[in-house]
């Protein structure tokens, strides 16, 4: 049994988790704790507060116990917010607070992105425009070229976890760009789990998605490899893992 460990801010789309575990396989356990976001706004203050070493560190204790093998902050904007520096010295507190592996789902997008080989992408978002631009940075602190960035300008979690398969395939077509290897959803609040294949064939390109990606990342993490297609052609890069 792999068991992954997930700090997740507040409640929009969780449901994408168990969703997750059951296509993963039997053997996989995917461990949420949901954290105190405190103002659900995509507003930069409020993204450092949400992301802060304090309100991380009350979900850990609970995902020790459950036998976590690794843990992923699995917020975006709550992780890239604080820069590259500053995410990378938010996932070593976490880490050494965990006391395991740790990451966030912004790291998950660097990692996910170079297991693709794709080196230039683009990015739908959901956040208004300036947070939007500070994911773009931050994946070009990487290396990563994005060619375009397509911002829907929505401030609470709470209304992107409303969207359905039709607002999600409008933020997709209407994000794409012809240049781009594959194209980026970066908000955890956002139900994609189950359309990631129909997004991928609509496009013709892979589709990262937030709650796709930092699951990867947590078995990544635990060094553990699934291949599993309905979760898109990231889960489809792994060598075949019998169970």
């Amino acid at each position: 049994m792999t068991a992954v460990g997930f700090l997740y801010p507040g409640h929009s789309a969780e449901d994408d988790y168990p969703r997750i575990e059951q296509l993963l396989g039997s053997d996989i356990r995917v461990d949420l704790v949901h954290t105190d976001i405190g103002e659900d706004a995509h507003r930069v203050d409020a993204l450092l507060e949400m992301g802060s070493a304090g309100r991380l560190a009350a979900g850990v204790q609970e995902l020790r116990h459950a036998g976590a093998e690794a843990v992923v902050w699995a917020c975006t904007s709550g992780s890239f917010v604080y820069g590259w520096d500053g995410a990378q010295e938010q996932v070593r507190v976490l880490a050494q607070t965990a006391g395991m592996p740790a990451s966030s789902t912004s790291f998950a997008f660097v990692h996910a992105v170079r297991e693709l080989g794709a080196r230039r992408v683009a990015i739908g978002a959901t956040y208004p425009e300036d947070v939007a631009q500070l994911f773009a940075e931050f994946l070009r602190g990487d290396g990563v070229e994005v060619v375009s960035v397509n911002s829907s300008g929505i401030i609470t979690a709470a209304e992107v976890g409303t969207w359905g398969e039709t607002e999600l395939l409008a933020l997709a077509q209407n994000s794409d760009h012809p240049d781009a290897e594959a194209l980026l959803l970066p908000d955890t609040a956002l139900h994609t789990a189950a359309h990631i294949p129909a997004l991928e064939k609509e496009l013709g390109k892979p589709i990262l998605t937030a709650n796709q990606v930092t699951v990867w990342e947590g078995l990544r993490l635990a060094d553990r490899r699934v291949n599993a297609p309905e979760l898109g052609a990231l889960f489809t890069r792994e060598p075949i893992v019998q169970v």
